[in-house]
């Protein structure tokens, strides 16, 4: 039904989306106010403003109709992108001196970095949490089941094997085949194993199965066809607070390193541009966990995408926090404030960019949509 779709799909990626953008945006906004910069607008969405308030510092909080992200307005910005405007011409001195365009080049960055630090913060907050409270749970990467018709079946693996290792990188446990598999961008990997006293090494080409999804329906995806052993082979490690913030510093640690893999790939052309996804793919992949009524689930992925907002929003793009970030570097390094006129033209290129990525992570999503359609 209709009903129920937009009950899994819109309503959890609207809370997922605004939680983000908050956190994202309040870091921007706490930081500029340390340092008594005026925040003239805090607005969760963009466009028409539904909801809104002026608190007795003179912000106005709001929420607005399009609820695809959000902006933290200074004092004298034209925009949500803190370009200048003549208007900034109109203020006096001592109104300039809570202006973001007229603070030194060290106290911007401190400004921009706060919203992509904001979004580790929240991530590392929830893995902490979550291993303080429940423990560590490793499932050991142990085969369970090898699948019929499978690379795993083909090269002669079998239930007990012990994987050690793939294309190099250590196996924990057993998510992390999963991952080093996806980062195969041939569709080959070398893997070694323990069976018994035994200490073995394949070469594996990886078919292409149909991957369940949480719907019940499946997908084609290039795996190495191998099930763990199962919910009792879970073990629950206890872990004291500074264990347990040792081990949410690794957990974003890992999702970053893995991220900027993948990003290195498609840039050398190693990995298919076709798994850039956008936000019909966050929609998509919070309504498939909202579906299960799992809790721990969703929390977890707003802590993976929380990371990813945040390391996005590093890369040195204009009208990107990176953007900013790049501009106060140089501007600190050289001494030079770079010239207004540079920095709209910059400022410009990087919105065309940011546009491109945009209608082709779209296009993507469609793709795949259509695709999920028809293989249901």
């Amino acid at each position: 039904m209709w009903f129920l779709d937009i009950i899994y799909y819109v309503i959890p990626f609207i809370i997922l989306l605004a939680i983000l953008v908050f956190v994202h945006e309040f870091g921007h906004f706490i930081v500029a106010r340390m340092l008594s910069v005026k925040v003239s607008a805090f607005s969760i969405g963009f466009g028409k403003e539904l909801w809104g308030r002026e608190d007795k510092h003179g912000t106005r909080w709001k929420i607005s109709v399009i609820p695809l992200g959000g902006y933290c307005q200074f004092l004298g910005d034209g925009d949500a992108s803190s370009s200048t405007t003549e208007a900034l011409k109109t203020l006096s001195e001592d109104e300039k001196k809570h202006t973001f365009v007229y603070q030194s080049p060290f106290r911007k960055l401190l400004i921009a970095l706060a919203g992509p630090g904001f979004n580790y913060l929240l991530a590392i907050l929830i893995y902490f949490s979550f291993f303080a409270m429940f423990g560590k749970f490793n499932i050991p990467p142990v085969i369970g089941e090898v699948m019929p018709d499978s690379a795993a079946q083909a090269v002669g693996l079998q239930k007990g094997d012990r994987i050690l290792s793939i294309n190099g990188h250590d196996i924990i446990e057993f998510s992390d085949i999963s991952r080093e598999v996806m980062m195969a961008t041939d569709h080959k990997v070398f893997l070694t194993l323990q069976r018994g006293d035994e200490v073995l090494s394949y070469d594996v080409v990886l078919t292409e199965l149909d991957k369940p999804l949480k719907d019940e329906t499946t997908k084609k995806q290039y795996m190495l066809g191998v099930r763990s052993l199962g919910s009792v082979e879970i073990s629950k490690e206890k872990l004291s607070p500074v264990d347990a913030m040792v081990e949410s510093l690794k957990e974003v640690y890992d999702v970053t390193a893995t991220t900027l893999r993948g990003v290195g790939q498609m840039i050398a052309g190693k990995r298919s541009s076709s798994d850039v996804g956008g936000i019909l793919r966050i929609a998509e992949m919070s309504g498939d966990i909202s579906k299960t009524h799992n809790l721990t689930d969703f929390v977890l992925f707003l802590a993976l995408l929380s990371i990813n907002l945040g390391l996005i929003n590093l890369f040195p793009i204009p009208l990107l926090d990176g953007g900013h970030i790049l501009i106060c570097l140089l501007e600190m390094v050289t001494g030079r404030e770079i010239k207004e006129k540079a920095k709209e033209y910059l400022f410009k290129a990087g919105f065309l960019l940011l546009l491109a990525l945009m209608v082709f992570a779209t296009w993507n999503d469609v793709v795949h949509l259509i695709g999920r359609f028809f293989n249901s």
